[in-house]
């Protein structure tokens, strides 16, 4: 990797510090873009107490587990957290189109609360274990309910389409810190008090969260409910059925499918290491877990580096081999530092896997494709940790701490090198046109995404010439298209009156698109111009990533923008 960065100098003409600083913008920028809004800030510091909470009672509840029953212990821990997600997820839809997002958050982040509070009660007065499960349970439930929740809320809150789009980029920034904050909190209380200290701390965590969204309010939305969910085996079934019709996008979801299954195992193994090979004792769960968290902060740092490199499916060979090789030294190794410095090392592949495997997604596939393709892999997720969480106690059991590590290990790097060739193949695809991809990318909507996406709208716009005088749509028409100018000038009249003149590189008709509402103005070419137009499906398939995100998208009305005084959305 270091001749990589080496070479990359020396074609840009850049420094590599210069490059690296470069590429934090978007993340800079989207923080302090969704931070300028109150009601999203609140959004994100909510965000952060809940997943560091969550994620200091995760190993904590891990750590609970072993020591009452071992490894087949931690297995059910896993599932437990695990099944009521899968089980509540689906539902999500139903009860957000019924139920105002900030009162179902409201309810369930007391309902979350009050019942990881009960848990930790349970184990301070030393009542019987299988009430903190139970607990746990209902606790990962409705967790998988105020997801998306969230994520419906989001655009009601967003005052222009970029704040959106720089906010879920924040929040992605937020979640790697709570991934490291929240094991490290566990640790450091588990070393000195009890399990059930850390679960009423996490509780804790929970409770400042629906402080933060309970003072939300947000003005009823008339944009039609959500479609009725088809389940998660519905939602799998027809994301299989649109994958498998396309190699390229099958061999990146079965290679994230084996990540998640080593993911499974490793939620075990972890407590495994922690206490039986290294002797850390409990808090050491937690400062292997951050350890992770960690890797996963610099892999998102290595990821925007190597962004403009293009090389994703190269990217995804190494992270896959990151992933794996350290749990092979893992096993040979009984050094606590090196092994800290290993779990950082797979946590670096950790992201690198992750983003590499949207960012192809993005590339091979489209339109319905795209949006069956990223709503598979959360089903991939569950499926596979789930998978290897049971996998684990037997693979103990019958190979041993060691042998399992090495048995795991190897897994990823053997596929990475069995289909190295293919993924390559990935990396020499066409290339969209780069001065459209420099059109997009100056864009502010559109300038926190990755190259691939920009690369995906980029190959998806169809060109339109205009003649001087020429509409390209008028007052009251359908919106179907968001423009782009490629050359030429163009006015834009609202009710008669004269309001703007668009020149190269200004974009328009991006409300309408998103909300599906008939254009408010007309715009005509001042002189021949070119045009770029992109279909509304591609742009919120590629945009919002899913298909619930096109859904929450499709509420940032034009009943706030287009109330203001200036220039209407088109």
């Amino acid at each position: 990797m270091g001749s990589g960065a080496v070479d990359l100098e020396r074609s840009s003409g850049r420094s590599l510090p210069a490059r690296f600083g470069r590429r934090l913008g978007p993340w800079a920028r989207a923080l302090r873009v969704s931070a300028a809004n109150r009601h999203l800030l609140r959004v994100e510091l909510a965000r952060l107490a809940s997943v560091s909470g969550r994620w200091a009672y995760t190993v904590t509840f891990a750590v609970f587990a072993y020591r009452s029953a071992g490894t087949g212990g931690v297995a059910v821990a896993g599932l437990v957290r695990l099944a009521p997600a899968a089980i509540a997820a689906p539902a999500a839809g139903t009860l957000i189109g019924r139920i105002r997002p900030e009162s179902l958050l409201l309810r369930g982040g007391i309902a979350r609360t009050l019942a990881l509070a009960g848990a930790g009660a349970v184990i301070l007065v030393g009542a019987p274990s299988w009430g903190v499960y139970v607990l746990v349970a209902v606790e990962s439930a409705v967790s998988a309910l105020m997801r998306p929740a969230q994520s419906s809320l989001l655009p009601l809150l967003a005052r222009t389409p970029a704040e959106l789009t720089a906010t879920n980029l924040a929040l992605s920034v937020i979640e790697s810190a709570g991934v490291f904050l929240g094991p490290l909190i566990g640790a450091a209380l588990l070393h000195g008090t009890d399990a059930g200290v850390v679960f009423v701390a996490s509780a804790g965590a929970y409770l400042a969260s629906t402080v933060l969204l309970a003072s939300i309010r947000v003005s009823p939305d008339p944009a039609e409910p959500a479609p009725r969910s088809r389940g998660l085996v519905g939602d799998a079934t027809a994301g299989w059925r649109a994958v498998a019709a396309n190699r390229d996008a099958t061999v990146v979801v079965l290679l994230y499918g084996a990540q998640s299954l080593v993911a499974g195992v490793l939620n075990v193994l972890v407590v495994v290491i922690a206490l039986k090979l290294l002797g850390l004792g409990e808090s050491g769960v937690g400062t292997l877990t951050a350890a992770i968290g960690v890797g996963g902060v610099v892999g998102g740092a290595l990821v925007l580096v190597r962004m403009r490199r293009s090389r994703h499916g190269a990217d995804l060979g190494v992270g896959l081999l990151l992933w794996g090789a350290p749990l092979l030294l893992v096993a040979v190794l009984s050094s606590r530092t090196a092994t800290f410095v290993l779990f950082a090392i797979v946590g670096i592949g950790v992201t690198i896997v992750d983003v590499s495997t949207v960012t192809l997604l993005q590339r091979a596939a489209s339109g319905e494709l795209l949006s069956h393709a990223l709503g598979l892999l959360q089903t991939v997720l569950v499926a596979g940790v789930a998978a290897g969480t049971l996998l684990a106690p037997p693979l103990v059991a019958e190979l041993g701490p060691r042998g399992a590590l090495v048995v795991t290990g190897a897994l990823l790097p053997i596929l990475a090198a069995a289909l190295w060739r293919r993924l390559r193949r990935l990396d020499r695809r066409a290339p969209a046109n780069p001065a459209w991809v420099q059109l997009l990318a100056a864009i502010p909507i559109f300038e926190p995404l990755t190259d691939a996406a920009l690369e995906h709208l980029a190959s998806a716009l169809e060109p339109v010439e205009l003649g001087a005088g020429e509409a390209a749509f008028r007052q009251g028409d359908p919106g179907e298209g968001f423009y782009v100018i490629e050359d030429g000038r163009l006015d834009v009249v609202i009710d008669g009156e004269h309001v703007r003149t668009l020149g190269p590189g200004d974009s328009f008709g991006e409300i309408a698109l998103l909300r599906d509402v008939p254009r408010t103005a007309t715009v005509t070419a001042r002189t021949p111009a070119k045009l770029l137009v992109l279909d509304r499906a591609r742009f919120l398939g590629t945009v919002t990533g899913n298909a619930s995100s096109a859904r929450a998208a499709d509420a940032i009305v034009g009943s706030r923008l287009g109330l203001r005084a200036g220039f209407s959305p088109l």
